[in-house]
């Protein structure tokens, strides 16, 4: 681990965004900032003072007010208030651009392209907002949305907040169900949906999801249906249906009167996944969340106007949220819906060199499928205009690095993130002016006192594995959850642990160089023997073998202890047999300590995961011990757990 692969040169370096910000830190402070770790260390004991830098290097629209942080909030948490005088608009600072440059592009799985100017998008923002200032809707009201990712669900959604409003979003490939779990919880008064979408080949028909969603919320007023096969037509049952061109149609393109809101306006409800129960509803601010996603996106991502960024994500991702607010930033976003592997897993690299796609955004099962269908993009595809790949969703382990470096492109930022729905942002991200080391997310992000806890609430040296923690507030923290009007759901979520101090829940190490290696999440910790084991450890290990696709590990309550069993799916037409056994469990033994090896090792023909793509450890521990699994509709293949039911290699 440490191995370095990449470093940026002396100029790009000198060029950087980060830099100039560092320059302005020394100017307004009368500090001396050398490197990223002193810069580091300013922002979380200064938070104020960084947090207002931040706000006037990125341009922020708005008034900031005389106050960031009040002196006695400086380190409360839940409670603390930032920029309590502000007032700006979200969707204000997003359509902040104007001309005939580029916006948007989009590509579909069915061939369909477009591409939108940023006047293009304004003025179809501005038909919009219109409508729905018409029809009714007003600042704090609720928009659910059942949509793709396409032009028009940013659209819909910059209507929203260019008026006040408050966003929540998921995909079309949920379950009725579990779109109900999800906005029966928070009324909205309007409901975005797609009439169906494309994946893997085929076109899946929502009209009839959406006819059933939208009678069982009895505060729906209108529902707006974005087609992206019907040409702006859509059939339906539902009462007050209308398709968006022929709400916007006649509607003159005036200029857009944002509605200022306060700093901890809601924005957005995001949702847990869902796995051990009814989503959580998470509630996040405008200013907080725009705060820290132009921090990531300029800071971080080193993102400058006109570059073009591409995350592969769907609408019931925080990715998404992630990925259209770069437009505050000046980008050019790439956006696409479908499948990533059809009709091959070329297709996002096509995009990638037919655009001139800068920054690329995937999760690390994506890269670590191409390279176990031995993808070489290197070598099919000219990628010279793409200067950043960014990874997360899981940990990116060491042979990914390698891969990418050898099959994508060797001059490269490779930059493994991590956060979440949670906080809308990330906890350990990368940086253009740091060389990129094996293995490693490369640092710690800017304004968020991150350190590492042992079971006992306290901070562990550098290279020691415990909880991921953060000490001090920062602002994309959740405003609330909704309908939890004592704050008893959130305070549970994040300070029951460690009181006071946010715990996020991953089971981490900062390393030397001040990055860090992620293991899993905390709560599937393996602890055979008393020793606590990250799944990702074994996962690596497994994983690396050629006969492997995917793994799953658990720990087993047995005989008073806990013992490790590793599910493995294996490549087409393989078996698991007593010398690939032998083998698996030779190879993680060498390479990590007895204590890692399975006692039991069983194959299984997939893996269950959430619709976001994460695999849910807890909901096959759950099946082990005949607990219940309290919300399969959060599953994108809850099927696949029958498998796990009832073997017998697990009964002795």
């Amino acid at each position: 681990m440490g191995e370095i692969l990449w470093q940026p040169g002396v100029d790009s370096v000198a060029t950087a965004n980060l830099t100039r910000f560092m320059h302005l830190a020394t100017e307004r402070t009368g500090r001396l900032f050398t490197d990223y770790a002193s810069l580091h260390h300013w922002s979380v004991q200064e938070p104020a003072q960084f947090w207002r830098m931040v706000w006037d290097f990125t341009g922020i629209i708005g008034e900031p007010g005389t106050v960031t942080l009040a002196d006695k909030d400086r380190r409360k948490m839940p409670g603390a208030r930032w920029f309590p005088d502000a007032q700006l608009n979200f969707a204000g600072n997003l359509l902040r651009q104007r001309g005939d440059a580029t916006a948007l592009e989009f590509r579909s799985e069915d061939r369909l392209q477009q591409r939108w100017s940023y006047d293009e998008l304004y003025s179809r923002v501005a038909r919009l907002t219109r409508a729905l200032a018409d029809s009714g809707f007003h600042k704090g009201d609720v928009a659910a949305a059942f949509v793709a990712n396409a032009p028009d669900t940013l659209v819909a959604m910059l209507a929203v907040t260019a008026l006040g409003g408050i966003w929540s979003s998921c995909s079309p490939d949920f379950g009725v169900r579990g779109v109900l779990d999800r906005f029966g919880q928070i009324k909205p008064k309007i409901l975005f949906a797609v009439d169906g979408y494309f994946y893997n080949g085929k076109w899946h028909d929502c009209v009839n999801k959406v006819t059933a969603i939208a009678a069982a919320l009895p505060t729906l007023e209108k529902v707006i249906f974005l087609p992206l096969k019907t040409g702006g037509k859509t059939s339906s049952r539902t009462t007050a249906a209308v398709c968006l061109e022929d709400l916007i149609g006649d509607l003159a393109a005036s200029a857009i009167d944002f509605v200022a809101t306060p700093f901890n306006h809601p924005l957005y409800i995001l949702f847990s996944s869902g796995t051990t129960g009814v989503p959580k509803c998470i509630v996040h601010s405008v200013g907080g969340t725009l705060l820290q996603h132009v921090k990531e996106h300029q800071l971080h991502v080193g993102l400058r106007p006109g570059e073009k960024l591409f995350y592969f994500t769907t609408c019931g991702w925080m990715m998404w949220n992630w990925l259209v607010s770069s437009l505050a930033s000046g980008a050019s976003l790439l956006l696409y819906d479908g499948s990533p592997f059809y009709p091959d897993g070329n297709v996002l690299f096509d995009y990638a060199e037919q655009s001139g796609m800068n920054i690329f955004g995937t999760s690390a099962k994506y890269l670590d499928a191409l390279q176990k269908s031995a993808y070489h993009p290197a070598q099919t595809h000219d990628l010279n205009t793409l200067r950043t790949l960014l990874s997360t969703g899981s940990p990116l382990v060491p042979e990914a690095f390698d891969y990418v470096y050898r099959e994508i492109k060797k001059e490269l930022c490779l930059s493994s993130i991590s956060g979440g729905t949670d906080l809308i942002s990330c906890f350990a991200l990368g940086s253009d002016i740091l060389p990129v080391r094996k293995g490693e997310l490369q640092c710690l992000g800017l304004g968020m006192d991150v350190k590492v806890f042992d079971e006992q609430g306290q901070s562990l040296p550098t290279g020691t594995k415990g909880d991921l923690v953060c000490c001090r507030p920062f602002p994309s923290m959740p405003i609330g959850f909704w309908n939890d009007p004592d704050h008893s759901k959130y305070h549970a979520a994040y300070f029951e642990k460690y009181p006071g101090i946010w715990c996020h829940g991953d089971y981490v190490t900062i390393t030397e160089h001040g990055g860090m290696m992620i293991y899993g999440r905390s709560d599937a910790v393996l602890n055979p023997g008393g020793v606590r084991i990250g799944t990702a450890e074994i996962y690596r290990q497994a994983e690396r073998m050629e006969e492997i696709v995917e793994s799953l590990v658990v720990g087993q309550r047995w005989q008073g202890d806990v013992r490790v069993v590793l599910f493995v799916r294996l490549r087409e037409n393989l078996q698991l047999d007593d010398d690939l056994q032998a083998r698996i469990r030779a190879t993680i033994r060498s390479n990590t300590t007895p204590r890692h090896v399975p006692a039991i090792i069983l194959q299984v023909t997939d893996i269950p995961r959430t619709k976001s793509g994460k695999i849910v450890e807890l909901a096959v521990r759950n099946i082990i011990h005949d607990e219940p699994v309290k919300n399969r509709e959060a599953l994108a293949n809850p099927e696949v757990l029958e498998q796990f039911r009832n073997r017998k290699e697990l009964r002795s």
